[in-house]
């Protein structure tokens, strides 16, 4: 049931970020994806995704005053967390978490060097304990490879210097208002913009300022799927610079390459933010001018990958893409336009509103000679150089749009995929030889004995 939270819905910007799966109340159970297997299937009706919608909101100059308390105060207790664990393993001593947090909080108040932080809400200390605790689990979870993705270092320290500032608040910090406000503990009634209803009661508010002066309110909120018509159509999709996606239908998503088009701008804002004074009003207004710049580029690029993202996911039942590896491309020459694509974010929104909707996301593996391949044919015709847009099949003698049949390719081999079918190498052979009869006097068999 859908948590109406103010009466009014104006049509302003909305954000879900990153989805993660929660569970109710009879489960601990995070959906589970086979080692052997790329495709993402909707989930299970006893597991509900949890999502974050984001809301702009406009504190008062009180209110804004309290917040930047707030959030001096959380990064205070979050380094003395850390500082009091490098100690204790220096000393070779252990401490539990409890005992930690009980000393960066409760013994600290009693003491003149930070009895201030009693003027906060304790909740957000304590969850700054939280994320500096998750942040050391996180590390060492990534050393022993029960956390996928790249290593992960220390936990670095948190400055006062920081752009971006944010405080998360669990259930007894913050209240939702009949009359649309937030309230914030010890901070009061937020007016927050509303563009949408909760889906349902948030678990989790975290209260944030951006590096361009501007705050929101985050809530953690679960949202049960909602499964579109099944249909027949499947699509593959091309990821590229040159044009953003060619799809095996023959449609072309041009590059709108956003950070490009604001490239001279932000570059006359960086100039003049490096003649500024350090530490001065000014050289903050120009912090502020170009995270302005930047907050345009992103929200522009996210805005077009999400409607691209909503559009494969309704108009076709299975959406079949490349696994690229944006990490390392991202080290390669072309590493700014790489970003500017942004292709992680793209497939990370495509694999959401898939799970979301019921559809099907199927990865193809990243070594699979999608642009070598005959898509009529199946001929392999070799590597072939990036300036090499179209090409003829040295077999067959089709004529072929590189991108276009790489998307081919990738709808074929994700159709087989799907199927349990594709058992194939990096360089495009079987990996599994044929059958052989066992020869009557090898050594060692009975049979040679016999005979």
């Amino acid at each position: 049931m859908a948590v109406r939270c103010s009466s009014v819905n104006t049509p302003r910007r909305y954000f879900v970020t990153k989805t993660k799966c929660a569970c109710r109340a009879n489960t601990h159970e995070r959906p589970r994806r086979t080692a052997d297997s790329s495709v993402i299937d909707q989930w299970n009706d006893d597991r509900v995704p949890t999502v974050r919608y984001r809301y702009r909101a406009y504190p008062t100059p009180g209110q804004v005053e309290m917040l930047a308390r707030t959030f001096g105060c959380a990064r205070v207790v979050y380094n003395d967390f850390l500082r009091v664990r490098q100690d204790a393993h220096t000393a070779g001593e252990k401490l539990s978490d409890t005992e930690v947090q009980r000393r960066v909080v409760t013994l600290a108040k009693q003491t003149p060097e930070r009895e201030w932080l009693g003027e906060v809400a304790s909740v957000a200390l304590v969850q700054a304990c939280q994320d500096a605790r998750r942040a050391y689990r996180n590390r060492f979870d990534s050393l022993s490879g029960k956390r996928r993705g790249r290593r992960l270092g220390a936990p670095r320290f948190r400055s006062r210097k920081d752009n971006r500032q944010s405080i998360r608040l669990t259930r007894n910090g913050f209240a939702l208002r009949d009359n649309g406000r937030v309230y914030v503990a010890k901070v009061g009634d937020l007016r927050v913009e509303w563009s949408r209803p909760l889906p349902s009661v948030p678990s989790s508010c975290t209260a944030i300022r951006e590096a361009d002066g501007r705050y929101y309110v985050s809530f953690v909120v679960e949202r049960d799927p909602a499964p579109l018509p099944p249909i027949t159509t499947e699509v593959g999709v091309d990821l590229g610079l040159d044009r953003l996606a060619v799809t095996s239908d023959g449609e072309v998503i041009a590059n709108p390459r956003h950070l490009r088009k604001a490239q001279r701008r932000l570059a006359r804002g960086q100039r003049a933010l490096a003649r500024k004074q350090r530490g001065s009003a000014n050289r903050r207004k120009a912090v502020r001018r170009v995270a302005v710049l930047h907050r345009k580029v992103r929200e522009t690029r996210l805005d077009a990958h999400h409607k691209l993202a909503l559009r494969l996911v309704r108009d076709n039942q299975a959406v079949h893409l490349e696994d690229l590896s944006v990490a390392g491309l991202a080290r390669t020459k072309p590493a700014r336009s790489i970003h500017d694509a942004g292709w992680f974010t793209l497939v990370r929104l495509i694999e959401e509103k898939a799970a979301h909707h019921g559809r099907t996301v199927v990865k193809v593996d990243r070594r699979f000679p999608s642009s070598q391949l005959c898509s009529t044919c199946g001929h392999r015709d070799g590597p072939k150089p990036l300036q090499v847009r179209a090409w003829t099949c040295t077999a067959c003698g089709t004529e072929h749009d590189r991108d276009l049949n790489a998307a081919r390719n990738v709808l074929a081999e994700g159709r087989r995929m799907a199927a349990g079918l594709a058992d194939i190498n990096a360089c495009g052979a079987g990996v599994r030889p044929g059958l052989v009869l066992a020869i009557g006097d090898e050594a060692g068999t009975r049979l040679g004995a016999l005979a």
